[in-house]
């Protein structure tokens, strides 16, 4: 591997036009192709295996004429105080309003009439008129759109009270100023990290064109593959951290290889064929990671997952080519690492006496006292952790948008007149092709619901035009995400099951809040095995990158550690509301079903890039002869400071994405930003040299069969030594053989 890479590196140093031109068209056929492309929207959501999911199938098959995933609005109106929306004046601005919003635009399927249709609370103050759409809301047109808008602000110029819910009105998730800022600390990082502004930049640059190649060619494919926005947004959330982290790693590796007195191009290969290893084996762990996901089966997670492992993959080609090429073009402007001299006569330089760096102090410090800082370690962790036993999962609503967003208040304003539970309505679907009386089964459903207490409201049984089946509304006392709303649809399934019984129907639960909770309940039994495949092939990938069972087993435990304190962290921000006001946190609630598994995914393969840089730096140490605690003391020497960038710099970018309007992209976020600072400064930095340096040899330690059998990926780079620089014309000739 080694050997291989340093050829790479070596070859892309001497023929950089060519490398430079190769990743410039890439760039710009993946512009042009996303220019030309249809703007992404919301990706369709299925969850294949759910009940929610095969009434929604159902309702296809039944009722021809009902989409499923047409886009739907829902205008709310609110009388002025001391007046109701049943006074003439009213009526007539909302009467004339309906008439404006079934003329607006040829994409309108329906309208339905507050008055005519019920829709007018109790106390005569609130009263909503519901649109449907013919097209899904990805593919409504802007000018339906902004009849919408101008509909309501009609019936606002009239001195109603009017927002609009729903998903006809959804847009792109912004990221704000903040990710600019995440950008702008990860530039200042390294530039303190190197010192020079030029190998500051080539990380940011490289990642920059990497995250551009890969979002543009998500944008190109979104039509085509039904991604959402989320998934570029996610796409490039990974992508830029890891493009700047392994970059980084080679870059301060050149300058360490131009410190010992190697040729640019020599060092360049160096560079490759070691921390390039690292990058290739670290990547690797991100893709498991990432690809994982479909396990799951959930279509919209495993597209997300593929997605962001496509740009990862980007992001460690562009480290192997595009950064000897570009260090080739940079020449003596970049220089050796820890350069520190003064001119003397005739032109010499005397190097000053190099201190020991903050790295070298910290490990010395902890293979000193490596039981206090595992203890600590440890106890911190599990302390952090400890709100994640409280985790209550479930999706996003209108209810958890910014209260700024007209969504939020269309709902707020439904809660008040209609109650909590009119937010999240259910519909139970009632198949009687096999009933002899399926009017009878249909009735007795319903009655059987009826019954059942947290009940505001049964509409009667809809059947369609074959009469074998039967659609009836249930609204809940309780709002959609609440525990109470999760068991009555848990009751209405076993009630729903004894009168099917008894008829011969059969009884599905549906609907947005339906299909949230069985998405909760598939991504919970999905965890362990995603884990166990996950952690699984990581694990024997790190017994061949380190030839040893203990060092992989303790960054696992050491990931699961940081994970689980990640989750506490979550859970005590957005659902406890601790520092909420500080994360622009309006509305605490469950946290997002997809959040745990996601994060679980991400953040193992995050944790592998700390892991494998740094420890094969002490393995690359024992292994050339030093003993186990020196070798600690020498990883952390060459490592540390630029681990420590790494991970700044991947925080910094993490948090830019916490100023997202979009609630999943702020959790996602936010969790990633403090597990990445739990793992690297905690478990990476702290409990990592502490577990080697009380194992000793023994960490190092692999059976003589197991030994035989591993195939020899070489990441320290021992095999680099046969070559020199002599040799790099005959090894571009083999590459080419290759």
């Amino acid at each position: 591997m080694a050997t291989f890479l340093y050829k790479i590196g070596r070859l892309a140093f001497r023929r950089r036009h060519f490398v430079a031109l190769i990743w410039v068209a890439l760039l710009t056929l993946a512009g042009v192709g996303a220019a030309s492309a249809p703007a992404a929207g919301n990706s369709s959501f299925s969850i294949p295996g759910t009940e929610a999911q095969k009434a929604f199938d159902l309702l296809e098959q039944r009722f021809p004429g009902m989409s499923a995933d047409g886009a739907t609005a829902r205008v709310v109106f609110k009388a002025p105080a001391g007046e109701k929306m049943t006074d003439s004046v009213n009526k007539k601005t909302v009467e004339k309003t309906v008439k404006e919003l079934k003329a607006g635009s040829p994409e309108v399927a329906s309208v339905a009439d507050p008055y005519t249709g019920h829709a007018v609370s109790r106390n005569g103050t609130v009263a909503y008129a519901s649109v449907s759409y013919k097209v899904s809301s990805m593919e409504l047109e802007d000018s339906s759109r902004d009849a919408l808008k101008k509909a309501a602000q009609d019936a606002r110029d009239q001195g109603l009270t009017v927002e609009v819910g729903g998903d006809a009105l959804s847009a792109t998730p912004e990221t704000g100023s903040s990710e600019v800022i995440g950008i702008a600390i990860a530039a200042v990082v390294l530039v303190i990290t190197f010192g020079s502004l030029l190998a500051a930049g080539f990380p940011l640059l490289t990642a920059l064109i990497g995250v551009g190649i890969g979002v543009s060619t998500i944008t190109a494919l979104a039509s085509a593959l039904d991604l959402g926005t989320t998934t570029s947004t996610l796409a490039s959330m990974i992508g830029l951290a890891v493009g700047i982290d392994y970059a980084l790693f080679i870059v301060s590796r050149y300058r360490g290889e131009l410190a010992e007195g190697r040729e640019r191009e020599e060092a360049a290969g160096r560079a490759v064929g070691t921390a390039g290893s690292a990058v290739v084996f670290a990547g690797l762990t991100v893709v498991i990671a990432l690809v994982g996901l479909s396990v799951v089966n959930i279509p919209m997670l495993t597209k997300m997952g593929v997605a962001a492992a496509g740009t990862v993959a980007i992001a460690v080609l562009i480290a192997l080519t595009l950064i000897p090429a570009l260090l080739g073009y940079a020449g003596r402007k970049i220089k050796p690492a820890g350069e520190k001299s003064r001119l003397l006569g005739g032109g010499r330089a005397a190097k000053k006496p190099a201190r020991p760096n903050m790295g070298t102090r910290w490990a010395s410090f902890v293979v000193r006292r490596p039981v206090a800082v595992l203890l600590l370690g440890v106890i911190g962790l599990g302390a952090a952790a400890v709100p994640a036993a409280s985790l209550e999962l479930g999706l996003p609503d209108d209810g958890s948008q910014p209260t700024s967003t007209t969504q939020r208040r269309a709902y707020d304003l439904l809660s008040e007149g209609f109650g909590p539970g009119f937010n999240g309505p259910l519909m139970v679907v009632v198949d009687a092709k096999g009933s002899d009386a399926p009017k009878k089964a249909f009735t007795e459903v319903r009655d059987e619901i009826k019954g059942l207490k947290d009940v505001v409201t049964v509409t009667p049984a809809a059947p369609n035009k074959a009469g074998d089946t039967a659609t009836i509304t249930v609204v809940p006392k309780s709002q959609p995400s609440s525990r109470t709303t999760e068991d009555l649809v848990h009751a209405i399934r076993d009630k729903g099951s004894d009168a099917a019984e008894r008829t011969g129907s059969q009884v599905l639960v549906t609907g947005s809040t339906a299909m949230n909770i069985d998405v909760s309940q598939k991504l919970n039994d999905a965890l362990l095995p995603y884990l166990a495949l996950v952690v699984g092939l990581a694990f024997l990938l790190l017994i061949v990158v380190f030839r040893s069972v203990l060092v992989p087993l303790k960054a696992a435990l050491g990931f699961l550690l940081s994970v689980l304190a990640a989750l506490g962290a979550v859970v005590a921000v957005f659902q406890w509301g601790w520092l909420s006001g500080l994360m622009n946190v309006e509305q605490t609630g469950p946290v997002m079903s997809m959040m745990p598994i996601f994060m679980v995914g991400v953040v193992f393969g995050l944790a592998m890039d700390y892991e494998v840089f740094l420890v094969t730096r002490m393995r690359e140490a024992f292994v050339h002869g030093e003993k186990p605690s020196q070798a600690v003391v020498t990883g952390f020497r060459h490592g540390a400071r630029v681990v420590t960038a790494a991970a700044v710099i991947m925080i910094a970018v993490f948090s830019g994405f916490i100023g997202s309007s979009e609630s999943m992209v702020k959790m996602i976020g936010f969790g990633l930003a403090i597990a990445v600072f739990f793992d690297a400064f905690i478990v990476r930095m702290a409990i990592v040299p502490a577990v080697l340096a009380l194992l000793g040899k023994r960490a190092w330690w692999l059976p003589k069969w197991l030994d035989r059998v591993l195939p020899n990926v070489d990441v320290e780079g021992e095999g680099l030594r046969a070559l020199s620089s002599a040799d790099g014309r005959e090894d571009e000739r083999e590459l080419v053989r290759v």
